[in-house]
């Protein structure tokens, strides 16, 4: 039997590079195309550098001619498209790049795979799985359980929840029009090793490590939803083995925090775990800054469909999952290393 083969765009970041772990678990020959912006970080791959399953392609994902080369140089089975410009507050200073990269990009990419598997006579058993985000459904009331799920009509309001949004609606063409073999992922809010120091997580526990102010946006009321990055990546592949095409599945973990109250379980495990030197508790170096603009008050995703559909179960364990978390962000800042 031929071994699967995979092609996962963005494989050097956060959620990407868990992928990557798990599709080696599984047996899976990986083809990571990264470009390598401020987002990704090959110290997230320097694990898997000498297994033979695992080759790793430095390369914009607007590049026609590599894609399509990849496509057909690898015999690619499945494509995990994650590659994308994340960052809201980036996204509001400098919007052109989120709308190349997200929008533009993920039409190339789904155009060069739907033309690589329509003529190699793979469109029956391919599939273009295309990873995106619970930002394109805006914001929740803060009252009630309303949660988002796949009914939810989109309402982005910021430059990165619009450029995913088209993103979403780019990949609804291609199976629509094209009868192309895609399915929509969109995840809440992730969080577990090997995330971006400017990310909230990584930021508050390296804010606590320098005795330095925690900024916090606005009041810190606004609420996510809280979803292990593993538990993520092990989703994905749920809906890639069990997902229909043209389908959307929900991920989420059914763990809705108040950023400041999230703030605060960190700050209390540092005190426990890397107790501070010139305060009481790291809570006293909490700050609150002038709200950026277009800050959503509240996600949360209903993830039912994934998991009577697919089985998917998030981990209950969030505060040992958060736990684990810090530790080995603590390791990495004590080795001196960027994540």
């Amino acid at each position: 039997m031929k071994q699967k083969v995979a092609l996962v765009t963005g494989g050097a970041g956060f959620i990407g590079s868990h992928l990557v772990d798990e599709l080696l678990a599984q047996n899976f020959k990986v083809v990571c195309l990264d470009k390598l912006t401020y987002a990704g970080n090959l110290n997230n791959v320097a694990d898997h550098q000498k297994n033979e399953n695992f080759v790793f392609v430095k390369g914009c994902i607007l590049d026609e001619a590599l894609v399509a080369g990849l496509l057909n140089m690898h015999d690619v089975d499945v494509v995990f498209h994650l590659a994308a410009e994340s960052h809201v507050d980036n996204s509001i200073s400098g919007p052109k790049v989120f709308y190349e990269t997200n929008v533009t990009g993920t039409f190339n990419m789904s155009w060069q795979s739907y033309l690589y598997a329509k003529n190699n006579d793979k469109l029956e058993t391919f599939r273009f799985m295309h990873i995106s985000t619970d930002e394109v459904y805006g914001e929740l009331e803060m009252s009630g359980d309303k949660r988002f799920s796949e009914q939810t009509p989109y309402a982005p309001n910021s430059p990165y929840s619009a450029s995913k949004a088209g993103s979403d609606f780019v990949v609804r063409a291609m199976v629509e029009t094209y009868n192309f073999p895609c399915i929509i992922t969109n995840c809440s809010n992730n969080y577990g090793t090997r995330q971006h120091a400017e990310k909230l997580i990584p930021k508050v526990i390296r804010s606590c490590h320098a005795g330095q102010p925690i900024p916090i946006y606005g009041t810190g009321e606004n609420i996510r939803d809280w979803l292990y990055v593993k538990d993520h990546a092990k989703a994905i592949m749920l809906a890639y083995y069990k997902g229909k095409v043209g389908e959307t599945y929900c991920i989420g973990g059914n763990n809705e925090k108040s950023n400041l109250g999230l703030v605060e379980t960190i700050c209390e495990i540092m005190d426990k775990v890397y107790p501070a030197q010139d305060v009481d508790s790291y809570k006293e170096l909490i700050s609150f800054v002038s709200d950026r603009k277009g800050h959503d008050m509240r996600y949360a995703i209903d993830p039912k469909k994934a998991e009577t559909e697919l089985g998917f179960k998030p981990t209950p364990d969030f505060e040992e999952m958060l736990t684990q978390t810090i530790t080995a962000e603590l390791a990495h800042i004590t080795e001196g290393k960027a994540t």
